[in-house]
């Protein structure tokens, strides 16, 4: 057994095993609730009268935790080890259980977003409110277990910032000095998180101007060898299909000088996640007819925890693209990425006109197969097609009468372009039309 003093209690910390094969540690926290109401500047449970001591800080993993990490294993957290040096940089199979974390803003999304892009394998199980009253529904606590083979200092380094980072509670004055902890800590892996804003946001408790400052300075404070290093990393990683689709389609949209664009058949959203980084778009709009697809695509954006000024310029909304609906129209651009070949090839008149004659956006892009290509896939049989729910698939020959036809019909011109790496005589595995109207 060991003690660890804290300002408001203490932690101890125990083996409940230890072999050569396991070795569990244990770090129970000791709150003491008096010292915590008188010595503590921020407190949970401020809304009501005995706010300051019935609140659920002595039970949940937060700022408390943090600190806790940090005086408990504090050679452990700076890389260092007098005994057996060796093993600092020695990455170990470490599993993590944290009885109870309070999530209350993003809740299961948050805590897996934080995590899984470092490595995590990551468990949840959601609490309920009250067992004996189920009609309440859930609470904002989760019981998480985390996997990652990492070294320990990466373990309780990322502990140190993302416990804290997911309650916004904190039990300390948010000062210049959480500022230079956090970069600290955050040294090697924080500039590298795609949720890098948001952890810095939410550790120094969401005060602007710390947060930006601490952007700032983590931006300045990059290593330039890994900034090459991951942009290597970039090219050598071969782009998958749908990836170069997905980004020739915004990069003819940007070049298009479109301020508004609609998605026609988003899906999951990966297309208008790349659009959400180009400041010109100042209107976006995703409409697909599965309303689970809508769903899907607003868990992509992280929907619940993106900015109000964000969320104002997102538009989602179920509708099928064979009917009128006023919602097409007003949009400088729209986009048809691999939609086409999903409907009857004798509905696409109906489509032609909702898009073409009557929402008439100044660009439409449209993306679709090209049948030619589909010889070269091994497990496709002559006759099939690359999707079960594909209605037809076009040849390069096809797509170009039909693309011609439309621009002809409703004052458009047209381009043509390949998606993918062409082969002599078959063209590229995807093609793509631009269609331009004419004022």
């Amino acid at each position: 057994m060991q003690e660890v003093k804290l300002s408001h209690g203490k932690a101890h910390i125990f083996y409940p095993e230890a072999t050569e094969e396991r070795t569990s540690i244990c770090l129970l926290l000791d709150v003491d609730s008096i010292k915590m109401v008188r010595g503590a500047r921020n407190l949970a449970g401020k809304k009501f009268a005995l706010g300051h001591y019935v609140n659920d800080r002595p039970f949940v993993a937060s700022s408390f935790m943090s600190v806790a990490i940090a005086r408990a294993f504090s050679t452990a957290l700076n890389g260092k080890c007098t005994d057996k040096p060796e093993l600092v940089e020695v990455a170990l199979p470490f599993e993590v259980n944290i009885a109870v974390i309070a999530a209350p803003k993003g809740g299961e999304l948050l805590i897996r977003k934080l995590f899984e892009p470092l490595g995590y394998k990551v468990e949840l199980e959601r609490h309920v409110l009250d067992t004996k009253f189920p009609e309440w529904g859930d609470s904002k606590y989760y019981t998480v277990k985390l996997r990652n083979t990492i070294t320990t200092q990466q373990l309780l380094a990322h502990l140190y910032v993302l416990l804290p980072a997911l309650d916004n509670d904190k039990h300390y004055y948010v000062s210049r000095a959480e500022i230079e902890k956090l970069l600290d800590k955050g040294k090697g892996w924080l500039s590298e998180h795609p949720d890098r804003e948001q952890i810095v946001r939410r550790y120094l408790k969401n005060f602007r101007s710390l947060s930006r400052l601490a952007m700032e300075e983590l931006e300045s404070s990059e290593d330039s060898t890994q900034e090459e290093a991951a942009t290597r990393e970039q090219k050598i990683r071969k782009e998958t299909l749908h990836e170069k689709r997905l980004n020739l389609v915004c990069e003819k949209l940007v070049k298009s000088g479109a301020s508004s664009v609609i998605d026609l058949g988003c899906g999951e959203g990966k297309l208008i996640k790349l659009l959400l980084q180009h400041k010109q778009f100042t209107k976006i709009a995703g409409t697909d007819i599965s309303y689970s697809e809508l769903n899907k695509a607003k868990d992509r954006l992280h929907w619940e925890n993106l900015s109000p000024r964000i969320k104002e310029k997102i538009e989602f909304f179920q509708s099928a693209l064979t009917y009128r609906d006023r919602r097409f129209e007003g949009y400088d651009a729209a986009a048809l990425v691999e939609v086409i070949e999903h409907l009857e090839e004798d509905r696409l008149e109906a489509l032609e006109r909702v898009v073409f004659e009557i929402a008439k956006p100044k660009t439409v892009i449209v993306t679709t197969p090209n049948q030619e290509y589909n010889s070269l896939f091994e497990n496709l049989d002559p006759n099939s097609m690359r999707h079960d729910d594909h209605r037809f698939e076009w040849s390069r020959e096809e797509f170009q009468t039909w693309g011609d036809r439309v621009a002809e019909t409703n004052s458009y011109k047209v381009t043509y372009h390949e998606i993918g790496e062409p082969e002599q005589d078959l063209g590229a595995p995807s093609q793509m039309a631009i269609f331009q109207h004419e004022d």
